[in-house]
This record gives structure tokens, sequence and C-alpha cells, in this order.
């Protein structure tokens, strides 16, 4: 039994898949009898909401990561769960700088959701240059390392000279009771009313890697041919330059955006297909949950993730990163074709159960 086992999750708290996925991992773990604690670096109303009702929410106040170093390490001194497990590389970072502040006795994961590379690239210099030097030097001191996909765990080694025996690869809990009792959830929205063109459907922050503006310009093109409607899931700082780009390109009437929704998955269910428009990912989860949904996914391939999760192609269709045309060719192809559902074993390892066993095995040796 292990009713009196404490994991601590540290994180910074936004809406993305990275987040989703945790909060999917730390129901798991509170089903199999572990206590649950999230330290978060800063709380509010939604990521509250969010929790696992059974979870421990610890409030450390802060705006900035670096800033949270001295309450992560007060906690870890005070609370000392058997584990902690960490999320996002500069998290990652301050985690196993808390460790060694307090040497702390238990064992530290940290996980890497994001392809390195490109993701450290969207940093001021100074920052793209020390991130890889702190990686390099904190990272070995983790228990143990985790990548979500083989090319994350490629590419960070690549970039910080890590050996990759170290990194081990477990896919993200994507496919959960919760995801698929909300699937069967009705949906009532105009664009899913019958005789209504068909909708295409993205979904994620509305943030530079996801590039929605190469996505609008395909839809532009696939929209001069044929009644069909787009609709972009998500919110984030780039939302007044897509909504100007829309509106530019006249298409108001046919794109939508309307934020953040806490059920994506009944329209994706419902929706003509699934695009992926990222110029990097690290595992896009959005495809494994298209796959379960039955859903046609075109995708870009970035790296990392789609070319792994849609094993090159069979699953679904691959274009370049950044080519509207070649995009807009992809989504009439898959509107013209009749597409199947993928089979069981595209998302299978995905399975929340499957992926708990691993985690444990690595955390715990359980």
């Amino acid at each position: 039994m292990h009713q009196l086992e404490r994991i601590a999750i540290y994180m910074a708290f936004y809406e993305g898949g990275a987040e989703t996925v945790t909060i999917n991992l730390a129901q798991g773990l509170i089903d199999r009898g572990y206590a649950i604690d999230f330290v978060l670096q800063q709380v509010n109303e939604t990521n509250i909401q969010r929790m696992p009702k059974k979870a421990r929410v610890v409030d450390l106040g802060v705006s900035r990561a670096i800033n949270s170093l001295l309450g992560l390490a007060r906690y870890l001194r005070t609370e000392r769960p058997v584990a902690l497990l960490s999320v996002i590389t500069y998290t990652n970072v301050i985690a196993l700088l808390a460790q060694r502040m307090v040497n702390f006795k238990g064992k530290v994961m940290v996980i890497e959701h994001n392809t390195f590379s490109p993701w450290n690239q969207q940093f001021p210099k100074i920052t793209r240059w020390l991130l890889p030097k702190l990686v390099a030097s904190c990272y070995p001191w983790a228990g143990r390392i985790i990548a979500v996909s083989e090319g994350v765990a490629d590419d960070l080694c690549e970039a910080t000279g890590l050996s990759r025996k170290k990194v081990q690869v477990i896919h993200n809990p994507v496919i959960t009771d919760q995801l698929r009792a909300q699937t069967r959830i009705p949906l009532y929205h105009p664009w899913y009313e019958p005789g209504q063109p068909p909708v295409l459907l993205a979904v994620g922050r509305l943030s530079p890697e996801k590039d929605f503006p190469t996505l609008i310009k395909a839809f532009d093109r696939v929209r001069r041919l044929r009644p069909v409607r787009l609709l972009i899931l998500g919110e984030g700082e780039m939302r007044t330059e897509l909504q100007s780009l829309i509106t530019s390109l006249g298409l108001d009437q046919d794109v939508s955006l309307p934020g953040f929704v806490d059920n994506p998955y009944h329209y994706m269910a419902h929706s003509a297909m699934l695009i992926l428009s990222s110029l990097w990912e690290g595992l896009p989860t959005v495809l494994v949950e298209a796959l379960y949904c039955g859903t046609p996914i075109v995708a870009t391939d970035c790296p990392s993730g789609p070319r792994e999760i849609l094993c090159d192609g069979k699953y679904g269709r691959l274009v370049p990163v950044a080519n509207p045309i070649i995009l807009a060719e992809a989504i009439e192809t898959t509107l013209d074709s009749n597409n199947s559902p993928a089979s069981e074993e595209s998302w299978k390892s995905f399975d929340l159960e499957c992926v708990l066993d691993q985690y444990l095995s690595s955390l715990l040796g359980a």
C-alpha cells in the first residue's frame, strides 16, 4: 500500500498540453493510492479548478521560476516527499538546485516536454547561451531524466551534451477515462448542425510555435474552392495578431477563435479533421487525442513528435512546416478522401494505465 507515500509535482502553470497530461498523471497516481502535492509557482482560480480534487496545492506565490527556488527548497526540507517530479526545462533546473540546497534524499525526476533546440531559440541571447550549460550541469543530479518522445530525447542530448543513455522515453498519459467520457458529451454548436460546411479544428496555445498564421493562410486557399470553416481552440499572446490576419483575409465569418475550452474532445470527435501547424513540438498530445476520437489528421512534420505519433504518416498526413500551399493541398486531399479511423494500436501506448506503470517503475521501482 502507498497511502503514506507523498509525491510532489513542481511546475509553473499555463493552459497547455504539458499541464493537461501532468494533471492526468497526478490523477492516476492518486487513484493508485499516492498522496500528491502540486507545488505551483503561483496559484490562480483557473489552475485550482483544474487540479484533481484529492491533490494538495502548495502556492509558492511568485511570478518567475527563479524566485521560487527558496520556497521549493523550504518545501522539500519540511515536507520531505518520497519523490519530486518537475515539468519543463527551466523549472527542472530550479528543482535540481533546490534538491542540492537542502540535500533532498528523495528521487527527483525531470520531464522534458519540448524539443529543446527550437524552444530555446525563442529566448534572449544570454538565456540561449546559459540554459544548455545549466542543463548539462544540473540534469546529471536527477534520479531520472524523462523525455516524452524519442525526438525530444535525441535533441536534448545533442543540444546539451547529455548522454543519451541517461534519458528514458515515456510517452504522455493522454487517453484517460475522463477523455473517454468527454468525447461522448453532446456538442451543441451552430457550426456542427446537420447540413453545415465541414469544420477543420486546431487546438493549442495562440503562441508563435503553433504557427497558426500558416494554418489561416492555408485555410484561405481552401475556402476559395469550397465551403469550409476553421475553429482554433486555445488562448495566448498572439490573439490580436491572428484576429487581424483573419479580418484582413475576409474570413471573419468562417474562422473562429473562441479561446480555451474545458472539453475540446467532443469538438474533435465531430470535426472533419484535426490540423497541427506547429513549427516545433515535444509530443503533441492533440494528435493522440484525435487518433482516439477517430478524427483524420494533417500535421506538420516538425521536430518532434508528429512523425513518431503518426507512424511515419501511416495514421495521418505529414506536411512541411511553414508552407501554406502544401498544407492547403493536404487539407483538400483529406476532405476528398474516405478516411477510416486509426486502429487502437495507434494510441495504446499513450493510455494512462500503461504510462503509470512506466512512471512508477522508473520513479519508485514499484
